[in-house]
């Protein structure tokens, strides 16, 4: 009797786990940006994407830098972020079987209806951080190096200001992602770099609006690679490749095209050869 009791235990682990591998199977690992999570698109098309699939996306929204930290201790199975020179690094390295373009949008410079530094309708943006810094209006910078903060930082060494010397003083840091960037920088009255499409969704604005923005310098182009699976055994490579297929193909570049918040596109698809209407 105890005999059989015991073999009944070990048929149903034995069942129980193989339902519990299915399960586990049925999901990949996105490391992400929090622009496309504050956005809110990837919410808008994940579920698209699952219902033809079975295939659930797990998302982890962090900066870019952080982002692809993860993805390199494999933790994740794919990457979708917006620094290319860094996303080329890590495919070069190794990390990464391929990169591709996704989608793209462009970063604006918002700030106070006040606006000290005088910057309003420029559109030469080095320049306008050249005054900002020159009238020591406060600005807020993630400071965390994710894809908006290595773009900051690029614009800011055209403008020849060494903004770690201005740190603490005009220049605050914030550490923070997105959102709670621009949360912080209008409660303090700063300038702010912002992808466009997590200010559109941003809903604390207060006198903020968009001062800088037209600059090819803002160009924010957005890129997709599988984690190497040669690097990192659990990588999920069939179900991130096709995660990836999808993303770039013409029925997820027309559900990133139709996302859209109070009738503005917050992404444009550029994925090359998806014949998607964008």
């Amino acid at each position: 009797m105890l005999r059989r009791t015991f073999l009944g235990l070990l048929t149903a682990a034995a069942v129980l786990g193989t339902v519990t591998t299915a399960k586990a199977d049925d999901f990949i690992i996105v490391q992400s940006t929090t622009s496309t999570q504050n956005s809110g698109l990837l919410d808008a098309i994940l579920p698209i994407f699952k219902e033809k699939t079975g295939i659930e996306v797990r998302v982890v929204a962090v900066g870019t830098g952080q982002a692809i930290k993860n993805a390199r201790n494999g933790d994740g199975d794919v990457l979708l972020v917006h620094a290319k020179p860094a996303e080329e690094k890590f495919v070069a390295e190794g990390w990464g079987v391929a990169r591709q373009d996704v989608m793209y949008n462009d970063f604006v410079v918002v700030g106070p209806g006040a606006d000290p530094a005088g910057v309003g309708g420029m559109t030469d943006v080095v320049t306008a951080l050249g005054k900002i810094a020159g009238s020591e209006s406060i600005f807020a910078s993630r400071g965390d190096d994710s894809g908006t903060h290595k773009a900051e930082q690029r614009l800011w060494a055209e403008t020849g200001v060494d903004v770690s010397a201005a740190s603490g003083g005009w220049y605050r840091e914030t550490g923070s992602g997105m959102g709670a960037t621009l949360n912080t920088g209008v409660g303090m009255g700063a300038y702010i770099l912002t992808d466009r499409a997590t200010w559109i969704s941003f809903g604390n604005k207060g006198s903020h609006r968009v001062l800088v923005e037209g600059d090819s310098k803002l160009f924010n182009q957005y890129g997709i690679i599988l984690v190497n699976p040669a690097k990192h055994a659990r990588v999920k490579a069939e179900a991130g490749q096709a995660f990836i297929d999808w993303l770039t193909g013409p029925e997820g570049q027309a559900a990133i095209a139709k996302f859209k918040i109070g009738g503005q596109q917050l992404f444009f698809p550029n994925a090359k050869g998806a014949g998607a209407a964008g």
